[in-house]
């Protein structure tokens, strides 16, 4: 995707931030592995049946004389053709390399690319059950909950070719669809893939999202005894399995929650996290309990001091501003344990309506410059920063004399102005200020800001660094996803105070009649790196291993 200029950038990556929240898909606590045979299907010009045929006495002799280094073509005849007949013609024989060792005869899956020079994928090998599997792709819908039954009969299925990609189409499904598949649900399958420790932790995430849509009230007594298990192998998949005991029981299943993983404070991380994604999942697709009724939930996070910032973009996309002076008093006491907070507070203010939010902010921007700043700087959407928030020297910049005079709420420079790199403190690259999009109001754009927290910012820029780090964080179940959000809470850089509460380091100012492009360049990038990032760690919608 071709980002035309750094004002663009941000109004593209905006514009997904604030679609998010409406992406449903049908297991929010999982993804799908890989592309499903429908999609290979889906992207290819040729899809047929094939067998391998002998090799003729000539090709066997030329394939022993050759070098040993030389491509293996083999001959493979077409039994049918399930796409790309047209495009074919009268072909019925195709070379491929192929350096399996399948007997002659055996039937293969290929896929073909560009009918004016036709490129053949590596076949793979089916048998007969495969093939009437593939065969009968073709013809189902191409959504709905009929699509999602014929699916559903190769869940666990022995061959893992086709229970992979059985699972790949319901995570790809959207949550309404599956629900329509209600009753049809195997619940007495269900029931027993998810009391086994040895189905892998994003299916157990799906057949427990599906219980909680077919279940029954006799399902609640195996939950709550998962829920309060020392074992985490059992209680493996932990916010779906919270998710579909809510869903259940109702609002009266809240209490236990709150009292395993919200309100106590030596629930581990993993858990609380699990917790807060499985509040988010009902606040977003479900009306069993109300929203009033989760933020009483939410709210208690506020008294963890540590892990309050994990609430504070629900609070404020809920619109929640009765918790406005207990935010202010967390970033005031914030320390080297819990100044995660700050940044989210920050946001959270600029999210919110009411005029006292403002002198906050203000106040807020007299204690810690930097945190005011930098939540300007990440998120760029919302309302202008406050006076206190940049000094007349952070102003100035290399071209414009006059601009060192300017107050930091000063009106923006209009979208077609050139924006020249600031020196900040910091030495974050500051975002223009962007539009939400036609239709939203300040209000909508002021609650994406909210959406994002620092500790999200941090784990994306270090992703990559933090992988092996993130490996011994977790419990050996945790998905990546979940071992990048963890890895990027605690890290202690060499020499440094926790990363979290360490300003980004200085740099010299580039120079020279190119910086000035560059920085913009390495803006937008940096920007989009960091949306790909925030996706993975959200969606896949936040995902947590309990």
């Amino acid at each position: 995707m071709a980002l035309p200029n750094k004002r663009g950038a941000w109004a593209v990556l905006w514009a997904a931030v604030l679609s998010w929240p409406t992406a449903a898909m049908a297991c929010p606590f999982c993804s799908g592995v890989s592309k499903t045979l429908s999609e290979e299907i889906g992207s290819s010009d040729a899809v047929v049946l094939a067998r391998l045929l002998p090799r003729s006495s000539k090709a066997a002799e030329a394939a022993d004389n050759a070098p040993a280094e030389a491509p293996d073509e083999s001959a493979f005849e077409i039994t049918k053709v399930l796409k790309g007949a047209e495009a074919l013609g009268k072909t019925r024989q195709i070379k491929i390399l192929y350096f399996g060792q399948q007997p002659k005869g055996t039937q293969f899956l290929v896929f073909g690319i560009d009918p004016k020079n036709w490129a053949w994928t590596t076949p793979t090998p089916l048998d007969e059950r495969s093939a009437k599997y593939v065969t009968a792709l073709i013809g189902l819908p191409e959504k709905g909950a009929e699509r999602l039954a014929f699916f559903q009969e190769y869940l666990e299925d022995a061959n893992s070719v086709l229970a992979n990609d059985a699972y790949d189409e319901f995570a790809r499904a959207p949550y309404a669809e599956v629900k329509d598949l209600g009753e049809k649900m195997h619940r007495d399958r269900l029931l027993d893939w998810i009391q086994d420790t040895e189905v892998a932790a994003s299916r157990r995430r799906l057949y427990l999202t599906m219980l909680g849509i077919c279940g029954q009230p006799d399902d609640i007594a195996l939950l709550e005894t998962m829920l309060k298990s020392s074992d985490r192998q059992y209680r493996n998949a932990l916010d779906a399995m919270i998710a579909c005991y809510v869903i259940l029981k109702g609002p009266q299943g809240m209490p236990l929650v709150e009292d395993l993983f919200l309100k106590n404070k030596d629930a581990e991380y993993p858990d609380t996290y699990a917790a807060i994604m499985a509040l988010r999942f009902l606040g977003q697709e479900s009306d069993v309990v109300s929203k009033e009724r989760l933020l009483v939930g939410l709210r208690y996070m506020l008294d963890r001091p540590q892990l309050a910032d994990l609430v504070i973009a629900d609070l404020a996309r809920w619109q929640d501003w009765s918790v406005m002076d207990k935010l202010v008093t967390l970033f005031k006491q914030a320390d080297d344990e819990s100044s995660w907070v700050r940044v989210p507070v920050v946001n959270y203010l600029r999210a919110c309506p009411k005029p006292e939010a403002k002198q906050h902010l203000a106040e807020l921007a007299e204690l810690d410059p930097d945190a005011v700043k930098r939540a300007n700087s990440f998120f760029p959407l919302g309302t202008a920063a406050p006076a206190a928030v940049a000094k007349p020297a952070d102003a100035k910049t290399a071209g414009d004399k006059a601009a060192a005079g300017k107050k930091s709420n000063a009106k923006a420079p209009a979208a077609g102005n050139a924006e020249k790199p600031a020196r900040a403190k910091a030495d974050v690259p500051k975002a223009p200020p962007a539009k939400a999009g036609a239709g939203l109001s300040a209000q909508d754009a002021g609650a994406a800001l909210a959406m994002l927290d620092e500790r999200e910012v941090a784990a994306s820029k270090s992703a990559v660094a933090l992988g092996a780090a993130a490996q011994e964080s977790v419990q050996p179940s945790s998905d990546n996803n979940h071992q990048l959000a963890t890895a990027g809470r605690g890290l202690r850089l060499p020499g440094s105070r926790r990363a979290e509460s360490r300003p980004v380091a200085k740099k010299e100012a580039a120079s020279g009649p190119g910086s000035a492009a560059l920085m913009s360049i390495a803006a937008g990038a940096g920007a989009f790196l960091f949306l790909l990032q925030w996706a993975i760690l959200r969606n896949n919608r936040d995902r947590v291993v309990g």
